[in-house]
């Protein structure tokens, strides 16, 4: 079978899980079931670096469309006008677009990924442009795809409520923690590593995401802002600025000492795998999710979790994580305090259990399930 992968969506750092998601499965697709063909289209912008990740393998092909993707009515165009002609060339059997968007024609079946509907929920997120751009080609994807991609239930439930796509013609397919997010640093080797970029003087909080306003970062400024007087804790924040920062910044721009909060960018994977064996306490108070993997990562990394019981949040965490009111600043500060002053045994035990649960996912599973609806629609 040869399986054409729209990757024309992808700009390296900037999408966020939804990267994690295609470059994790391409390489187990190619580690474990090496009797398919992948068709690689590729862009400016990642073609080097999904090349970095699979070139290795005789089965995996690249055919570059010379735009930079940045620039994201271009590759609009180029998917729909460019795309279909290089699929048909390709001979590829099945075309999968995992970036929420796939071309009107081609010349195989396709299949498409939608991670989430956070546009319609959270419209904020996104301009009114950006809004309906999306809008009416998610529409299209999902009734010119044979199949769709979701990555949690609660995902597979969006899709159908906001599309009116029957929820039989959606298939599930988890994602998973990158393993090495459950190999531990030595101590002395993750402190010299963090300590280049800040300071170790005391422990962290650790949170991971941009400054959407879905993602809620402004209420754990504020949550922090009540409860820093009472722990020793630096707050570290990896992300990027988008368009709840304003209100973000406000946020942090009312705590007493603002010296405690860290704002970190564009890590390697290997500072962001120190970061998180290091803190004390991973906190994700997302008000919406299509997976939450920051959420899995943190369980394999063996820290304990505040978070929300949200969206796709539960079928991630389970009864794995520590769950807090998102909008109620008091308790998620309890909550966090509650964790922070638990027992060595305790902690111990309790991420025991979470660091099992993340087991349980695995990007070949990802990849085995995705491969089986393939064939479906050969």
């Amino acid at each position: 079978m040869k399986v054409g992968v729209n990757t024309l969506f992808l700009v390296p750092g900037e999408v966020g899980g939804t990267e994690t998601y295609l470059r994790q499965t391409l390489l187990a697709m190619a580690e474990y079931f090496p009797e398919v063909h992948l068709v690689l289209f590729t862009n400016c912008e990642n073609d080097s670096v999904l090349k970095n990740d699979l070139a290795r393998f005789k089965q995996v092909s690249f055919d570059l469309l010379n735009f930079a993707a940045s620039n994201r009515y271009t590759r609009i165009i180029r998917e729909q006008m460019e795309l279909p002609g290089r699929v048909k060339w390709s001979g590829a059997d099945v075309l999968w677009s995992p970036g929420y968007t796939a071309p009107f024609f081609s010349s195989c079946p396709q299949i498409v990924t939608i991670p989430d509907m956070q546009y319609k929920t959270f419209p904020q997120d996104l301009t009114f442009l950006a809004r309906f751009v999306t809008n009416v080609l998610v529409n299209m994807a999902v009734r010119r795809c044979r199949r769709i991609f979701a990555i949690s239930n609660f995902a597979k439930g969006e899709i159908s409520k906001y599309t009116g796509v029957d929820e039989a013609k959606i298939d599930v397919t988890y994602l998973a923690a990158d393993p090495v997010f459950g190999k531990p640093i030595p101590f002395e080797e993750r402190r010299s590593q963090l300590s280049s970029f800040m300071p170790m003087d005391k422990p962290y909080i650790l949170s991971v995401a941009n400054t959407y306003p879905h993602k809620n970062m402004h209420m754990l400024m504020r949550v922090f802002g009540t409860i820093m007087k009472d722990i020793p804790h630096n707050l570290v924040v990896v992300g990027n600025p988008r368009l709840g920062e304003a209100e973000y910044r406000n946020a942090l721009d009312s705590i007493s000492d603002k010296s405690r909060v860290i704002r970190l960018q564009k890590l390697s994977i290997q500072q962001l795998v120190s970061l998180y064996q290091g803190c004390d306490l991973f906190a994700f108070p997302s008000l919406y999710e299509g997976f939450g993997l920051p959420v899995l990562e943190a369980m394999l990394a063996g820290v304990p979790v505040v978070t929300t019981k949200l969206a796709s949040i539960p079928e991630v965490g389970g009864d794995c994580v520590f769950y807090a009111d998102c909008h109620d600043v008091r308790e998620f500060g309890v909550v966090i305090r509650k964790v922070l002053n638990m027992t060595l045994e305790e902690k111990r035990q309790w991420c025991e259990k979470a660091v099992s649960r993340a087991m349980s996912f695995s990007w070949k599973a990802t990849a085995d399930g995705m491969l089986r609806s393939f064939r479906t629609v050969q």
